[in-house]
């Protein structure tokens, strides 16, 4: 099976058979301080493990569990900012596209664009990435099984994307619980393209507070060392300094404080099995 490579920005690739990559961050831009700053911290942490790193926030959380969530600064505000990351840091950003419409714009500014779980068999909404020419990661829904991935990847080529990536982020097991299967891993990378394990959003619990999601933080950590045992061409995180006063996915969220150490474990791993 050919391990096929994406180049997301100036100098990092994705391959399920290199070096893994992180791809961390809020999941939605609260402000433009906090993006900055949050983003400068995961890059001093990364930098000094030398691992590469993709900044991941999004500038709208279009399926929040209540309509009174908020939702994030909206399209123009939002690529304002990860523009402004972009340039001052010299990083590569990637951002959720929930609609066709959205996925020029954001193709203008992200260097990587992303489709929602919820969003992975919308036709029309993978032609318009495509379409675009950007590197797009494609999140396995909730609601399939890995190997209907194999016709999301058709879909995709079909439309001229060959610079695909997979992400697992659980199964819906009911009950406002998500379940990973590990054996999912070992079967998208069947697809040949890189596949991406999101640790943080495998752990929520849909609507599990009733207005907002829920989470069990304890098990990021032990998923994530997992994945890595089962070799992903990139660990998924969303990060913040305060999980509790996060305004988006704070229950699921993983403290900045422990990032340095498990992305110091997870390297390890990863260059066991690589």
């Amino acid at each position: 099976m050919q391990n096929k490579r994406v180049k997301i920005g100036k100098n990092i690739v994705l391959a399920n058979n290199k070096p893994f990559v992180v791809i961390a961050g809020p999941c939605v831009i609260e402000s433009e301080k906090h993006a900055l700053t949050l983003a400068a911290n995961l890059k001093t942490i990364t930098n000094k493990l030398k691992v590469s790193f993709i900044f991941k926030a999004s500038y709208d959380k279009a399926n929040r569990s209540s309509g009174c969530s908020y939702r994030g600064p909206g399209i123009e505000e939002g690529l304002r900012i990860l523009a402004k990351i972009k340039k001052e840091l010299n990083l590569p950003v990637i951002t959720d596209v929930h609609t066709e419409i959205q996925a020029p714009s954001a193709a203008k500014i992200v260097d990587f664009l992303q489709i929602p779980a919820f969003l992975s068999r919308q036709t029309d909404l993978i032609k318009a990435c495509a379409l675009t020419g950007k590197p797009i990661n494609i999140k396995k829904g909730q609601f399939l099984a890995p190997e209907d991935m194999f016709n999301v990847v058709k879909k995709a080529e079909s439309f001229g994307s060959k610079n695909l990536s997979l992400t697992e982020r659980g199964a819906s097991f009911g009950y406002h619980n998500l379940v990973v299967d590990f054996r999912g891993l070992e079967i998208m990378k069947q697809t040949g393209y890189p596949v991406i394990f999101d640790a943080t959003h495998s752990v929520q619990l849909p609507g599990g507070q009733g207005t907002c999601s829920g989470g069990n933080v304890e098990f990021i950590a032990p998923l994530s060392k997992a994945a890595a045992a089962v070799g992903v061409a990139a660990l998924f995180l969303e990060v913040h300094e305060n999980p509790d006063k996060a305004l988006s996915d704070g229950a699921n969220s993983f403290n900045l404080r422990y990032f340095e150490q498990l992305l110091k474990d997870i390297k390890n791993i990863d260059r066991v099995i690589k």
